[in-house]
C-alpha cells in the first residue's frame, strides 16, 4: 500500500505531505492548480490532505474488486469516514454505503462509484493492480478517493447549509447498475437533487465538461438463441439452415432498426458475439448471437424492447429456425436538466475558474447515474484526467492511466458542486 508519511519531519511546503511508497521510495506530491480559491477551510484541508487522497487513490488502484464484490474497498472508505466522526450506513450486501454530512432538511448527494473490470492493467505504473485479471481501467478509483477528500474537507467546514449525502455506490460496470441497489436501500431518501463526475481521458485536467440533455445513451444487452434440427449442408432445403438464419439477423436487424426509429436519437445495435457449429459440412442445431442496443433517447428506449422483438420474429419466420429473445434492459440515458447542470457549472466554475468549463458531446456510453435521474434531478460532468502530453489511452483500455492532479480538482468540484446546490 502507498500511503502518506505522517512523521512529524515530514517537510510541509503547502504541498501537502510526501507519499511513501512500500518500498519506501519518496515521491512528488501532486500539485493542487486548484489552490486559493476557497473558502479557507477547504484550501486548508487540502493542504493537509491531498497526499492522503493520492494515497487513497493509489492504494484502491493497486487493490481492484470487481462488481458486487467490493468488500474492502467499502470497508476502506466507511473506516476513513468513521475516524473523522461521520456515521456511514453501509448496505446489507457489505458493499457499498451512504454517509450524511451536516444538518437540516435539504439534503443533496454526491455520487461515486468503486468497482474495477475484468481488465489486466498494462500501465507499468508502481502501484498497478495486484489482482490478476481485474484493473479499475475506468477509473472508479479515482471517483472514490475524490469523494472522500470532498467528505472530509465538508466535514472540516465550520456549518453547511444543508445536508450533503455522499453515495458509494457498488456495480456500475454491471448492468442494470448498482445504481438501484442504492435506490432500493433507501440511498436517495430525502434527497432533492444528485451530482456526479466521470473521468474523461479525452480532456486535459483542470477542464470539465458539461452538457444540458443526454450526456450518455440508453444500453441494452440482446441475447438471441436459435435452434434447428440440424443437417447435412448438402441438403439445406430438409432443415432449417441455422446459420444463415443467424446472418439474416446479424444483417438484417441494424438495418430494420434504422428504417424504423428516428435517425436523431443515435440509436445503434453492433453484435459483440456469435457461435454456431463446428463441421464446414453439417448443418448445426444451435447458435446464439449478442449484442448491444443503445439509443440517446428516453422516449426511443422506452419502445425498443417490442419493436426488436417483432422485427426479429419478422425476420426469422421465413427460416423455419426456432429462436428465443432475451432483451435485457440495461440502463436509461443520463439527462442532466437545466437547472442542476447550471448548479453543476456554478461549482466547477467556483473551484477552478470560467475558463475551466467546456461543452461535451453525447456519448454512445452506458451510465446507470441515469437511474437516479428516473427519481430526482441531478447532473453528470466529465472531468479532464489528460496530462496534456503523450496518448490518451481511452477509458476500458489496459492501458488507461490519469493525471494525478485531477484527484483534487475532482475534490475541489464535488465540494463546490454541493455548496452551490445547496446555496
Amino acid at each position: 500500500m502507498t500511503m502518506l508519511d505522517s512523521r512529524s519531519d515530514t517537510p510541509r511546503d503547502g504541498r501537502a505531505g510526501v507519499l511513501i511508497s512500500d518500498e519506501g521510495v519518496s515521491m512528488p506530491s501532486v500539485e493542487d492548480i486548484g489552490a486559493g480559491r476557497g473558502p479557507e477551510w477547504l484550501d486548508s484541508w487540502l493542504t493537509r490532505g491531498s497526499a492522503d487522497v493520492i494515497a487513497w487513490y493509489r492504494h484502491i488502484h493497486r487493490h481492484p474488486e470487481l462488481s458486487r464484490a467490493e468488500y474492502n474497498t467499502t470497508e476502506m472508505v466507511a473506516g476513513l469516514l468513521s475516524s473523522a466522526g461521520l456515521r456511514p450506513k453501509v448496505f446489507d450486501t457489505g458493499v457499498g454505503l451512504t454517509c450524511d454530512i451536516g444538518i437540516g432538511d435539504r439534503c443533496v448527494a454526491l455520487r461515486a462509484d468503486m468497482d474495477a473490470l475484468p481488465v489486466t492493467e498494462l500501465t507499468g505504473l508502481p502501484y498497478s493492480s495486484t489482482v490478476p485479471g481485474v484493473a479499475h481501467a475506468c477509473g472508479h478509483d479515482a471517483h472514490t478517493s475524490m469523494l472522500l477528500g470532498a467528505a472530509l474537507a465538508l466535514a472540516s467546514a465550520p456549518e453547511l447549509p444543508g445536508r450533503v449525502r455522499l453515495v458509494f455506490q457498488p456495480a456500475e460496470e454491471v448492468m442494470p447498475g448498482g445504481a438501484l441497489d442504492v435506490i432500493a436501500a433507501g440511498g436517495l431518501d430525502g434527497v432533492s437533487s444528485i451530482f456526479g463526475l466521470h473521468c474523461d481521458p479525452r480532456l486535459q485536467v483542470g477542464n470539465v465538461g458539461t452538457r444540458v440533455g443526454a450526456i450518455t445513451s440508453a444500453t441494452d444487452l440482446l441475447e438471441l438463441r436459435l435452434t434447428s434440427p440440424g443437417g447435412h449442408t448438402s441438403r439445406p432445403h430438409l432443415t432449417a439452415d441455422l446459420v444463415h438464419a443467424l446472418g439474416t439477423v446479424i444483417t438484417g436487424l441494424p438495418a430494420l432498426l434504422s428504417r424504423r426509429v428516428d435517425p436523431r436519437s443515435g440509436t445503434v445495435l453492433v453484435w459483440g458475439a456469435v457461435h454456431a457449429g463446428e463441421a464446414p459440412n453439417a448443418v448445426p442445431q444451435d447458435g446464439v448471437l449478442r449484442g448491444t442496443l443503445r439509443t440517446g433517447d428516453h422516449e426511443v428506449w422506452a419502445d425498443l424492447e417490442p419493436l426488436v422483438a417483432g422485427l426479429v420474429e419478422s425476420l426469422l419466420a421465413p427460416t423455419g429456425v426456432g429462436f428465443e429473445l432475451e432483451h435485457r434492459r440495461g440502463v436509461p440515458p443520463v439527462v442532466n436538466d437545466v437547472e442542476s447542470e447550471a448548479v453543476l457549472r456554478a461549482g466547477v466554475e467556483a473551484a477552478l475558474g470560467e475558463n475551466a468549463v467546456t461543452s461535451t458531446k453525447q456519448s454512445s456510453g452506458g451510465e446507470d447515474f441515469g437511474w437516479y435521474l428516473e427519481h430526482i434531478s441531478g447532473s453528470f460532468a466529465r472531468l479532464g484526467v489528460w496530462s496534456g502530453e503523450g496518448a490518451q489511452p481511452d477509458i476500458h483500455q489496459p492501458t488507461f492511466r490519469i493525471d494525478e492532479r485531477a484527484l483534487l480538482t475532482g475534490v475541489r468540484v464535488l465540494t463546490h458542486t454541493a455548496l452551490a446546490a445547496l446555496a
